[in-house]
């Protein structure tokens, strides 16, 4: 079959969508070192706090599948100028923000823009690189840099924060916002869906998404805050089970529809997304768990933290470089197949290990680094999978449901393994001689039990924290494990499901 004459400025156009796809990424985790000080400068209460975290997320969560469209409606350059227009206009709100609602409406801002961005860097990728081959490879940077920049987020949050301050975390993104547009004017192409004009824009089903993913969304982040009790997240569940059943059973009838719901009856399709959501619960309770133990049970800073995570993202960044060799050479099902089974043994090593010592951070370095080169295959080998087995008009529906696996496996990951662990620890913590108030506080989490140590100070105070550390190290394994549990089921569904004779890497 005749391969269209490659794009000459595709590898240009790969740079601009890379550094547009960092800033974002970045974006996800690099609050995680400017909030304690931003607490503190704008004070706001519990419920604010949460929401400051959450609305990002959630705004991105809920508009990835109307965004997707309307970038094959409108065009997907225009869409991606503009989500950069919201995402700089959202920082310089948070830069200038004297008020906690100031800030919540700029990450709110912020998932807008974010939702513009990321599902239109997937479709103009698929668009220039028309040769299988090097579509795989500049997929395989897409992973990379991914990955790779929600791991450094805490990094260079903490360089940024350390000496400017929490605004420095938001301002970073104004420049950095300039240079892609304005390369991204210049170079990027114009493409557009020509089948999504046919019929009026679905506005009934943009309803339906936008309400079932913030609900869905919304229900799992509660699940992991109030915890099974608590019916908040069971309705907010079941909202989003009504709406999205909606929404599907109705994008089934409609021409053209938002979603292509129907790539996921391709087994190759539905096996690259299992890929991809079952790892990243994996991952994104691990990162969580990883974080809270280097700064609670180990004392770093969050800087010092953020520098420990690093084997993660570099061995990430090494292992989804070297996938598209690996795809090339051996069948696509046992490449992701052994990736996925490299994932869990990761998973599962502290686990492991603690059974014969004590777990220090070369044990946790050495998890980290296998965890890496597991995901970096993985994600790899599953985007370039998914995104093959899309024809080119339905890639932003491929785009929009791999970035929502992304999305909601790691808030699920969080939940869940969280809860988890969370119940895991209060079990394990011993009786203590500590008066209500204090004791609760320090049984509610290790993140508490740090800050009652630090008010009793001396030798009673590293006693609880010595205490508390314990039992939450004993307490992420057992979660860590459930998480490789996760990753050897997503082999198995690859082994048994995905076609024997795919190549995603071979044009046909």
């Amino acid at each position: 079959m005749h391969t269209p004459t490659p794009d000459p400025r595709r590898w240009t156009v790969l740079a601009i969508l890379s550094g547009s796809l960092l800033l974002i990424s970045m974006d996800t985790t690099i609050l995680n070192v400017a909030f304690p000080s931003l607490v503190a400068d704008l004070q706001p209460g519990a419920v604010q706090q949460l929401w400051i975290i959450d609305v990002y997320a959630l705004a991105l969560s809920g508009l990835l599948v109307t965004a997707g469209a309307l970038g094959d409606r409108w065009g997907r350059k225009r869409l991606l100028m503009a989500g950069f227009g919201i995402f700089s206009a959202a920082s310089l709100l948070a830069v200038f923000a004297t008020e906690p609602w100031h800030l919540i409406a700029a990450r709110a801002l912020l998932g807008i823009g974010g939702a513009a961005i990321m599902p239109s860097t997937l479709s103009i990728l698929r668009g220039v690189f028309t040769d299988a081959k090097e579509r795989a490879f500049a997929l395989a940077v897409w992973a990379a840099v991914f990955g790779g920049g929600m791991a450094f987020g805490p990094v260079v949050g903490g360089l940024l924060v350390q000496d400017h301050g929490w605004h420095s975390a938001f301002l970073l993104n104004l420049p950095v916002a300039a240079l892609i547009v304005a390369a991204g004017l210049r170079y990027l192409p114009e493409s557009r869906n020509p089948l999504s004009t046919n019929g009026s824009w679905d506005w009934w089903g943009v309803a339906q998404s936008i309400v079932g993913m913030l609900a869905l969304a919304g229900g799992i982040k509660q699940l992991g805050k109030s915890g099974v009790g608590s019916p908040l997240p069971w309705v907010l569940l079941a909202v989003a089970v009504v709406a999205l059943t909606v929404f599907v059973r109705r994008q089934l009838r409609v021409e053209p529809p938002l979603l292509q719901v129907r790539l996921f009856a391709k087994p190759a399709f539905s096996v690259a997304a299992t890929a991809i959501f079952l790892p990243m619960v994996g991952m994104g309770a691990i990162l969580f768990l990883v974080t809270q133990w280097f700064q609670y049970g180990q004392g770093y800073t969050p800087l010092e933290a953020g520098l420990r995570l690093l084997p993660a993202p570099l061995a990430l960044i090494c292992a989804s470089i070297v996938a598209p060799a690996l795809m090339h050479r051996f069948p696509i099902r046992h490449v992701l197949g052994a990736a996925l089974v490299v994932l869990a043994a990761g998973m599962a090593l502290p686990w492991t290990l603690q059974q014969y010592a004590d777990l220090g951070y070369p044990a946790f370095a050495a998890a980290l680094t296998v965890m890496g080169l597991g995901a970096g295959l993985a994600t790899t080998v599953a985007s370039v999978t998914l995104v093959s087995a899309a024809p080119a008009d339905e890639v932003s529906s491929a785009a929009a449901i791999e970035e929502t696996c992304y999305e909601l496996g790691s808030a699920m990951g969080v939940a869940v393994l969280g809860s988890t662990a969370a119940a895991l620890y209060r079990g394990n913590l011993p009786v203590l001689d500590l008066d209500g108030p204090a004791a609760s506080a320090v049984r509610d989490s290790v993140g508490e039990a740090a800050h009652v140590a630090e008010r009793l100070g001396g030798t009673v105070g590293q006693a609880l924290l010595d205490t508390a550390s314990h039992a939450y190290t004993l307490a992420i394994t057992p979660a860590f494990l459930m998480a490789g549990a996760l990753a050897v089921a997503a082999a198995a569904t690859t082994w048994a499901l995905i076609p024997r004779d795919l190549q995603p890497t071979e044009n046909h």
